[in-house]
């Protein structure tokens, strides 16, 4: 994935009041770095999309509030709602040491520590404790707990990931 690669990380919900704020669902489940952008994508659900200057971002209760450079009232970010907002990639902060975003993991290739092809991951589930990697293959699913004795590596360059199957955990 290329450093100007675009991430989706939420959806505009809503106007909220009328000086042109805009209410983000976000996908990331944090407004962290969405607090420190200056600009944002904007896909529309037309099709169309555009680069918009970030005037002011604000968490106001479990929200967060945007406002958008040049969008002083409602009439003017109305036709924005339901759009689905992306970050570059070089907008994130670098991932920490093992640490990975979600959508870098997304489609890699599952192997045994033995080899032997379980699948690709297709999505991921967040429990609180640890999140679970969903694998499926054409006639399997696995749920891979996202532990260190579990996975054994995950190398991005050749987009795969090395799991160690523990009993009781998941069945081969």
């Amino acid at each position: 994935m290329s450093a100007d690669s675009l991430i989706l990380m939420g959806k505009i919900a809503a106007t909220h009041g009328v000086r042109g704020q805009l209410r983000l669902v976000s996908y990331s489940g944090s407004f962290d770095t969405l607090l420190l952008v200056d600009s944002i994508v904007l896909k529309q659900p037309s099709g169309r999309s555009g680069t918009f200057a970030v005037a002011a971002a604000t968490v106001h209760g479990k929200k967060l509030l945007l406002t958008l450079e040049g969008f002083a009232d409602i009439n003017t970010v109305l036709p924005l709602v339901g759009s689905e907002l992306y970050l570059r990639r070089d907008q994130l902060p670098p991932a920490g040491e093992d640490e990975y975003y979600w959508f870098d993991l997304v489609g890699l290739k599952v192997i045994t520590e033995q080899g032997e092809f379980l699948g690709r991951l297709e999505s991921i589930i967040e429990t609180g404790s640890n999140d679970v990697y969903v694998v499926k293959s054409a006639d399997r699913e696995y749920l891979i707990p996202a532990l260190h004795d579990v996975v054994l590596g995950i190398d991005l360059v050749s987009g795969v990931m090395k799991v160690t199957p523990s009993e009781g955990l998941f069945d081969l």
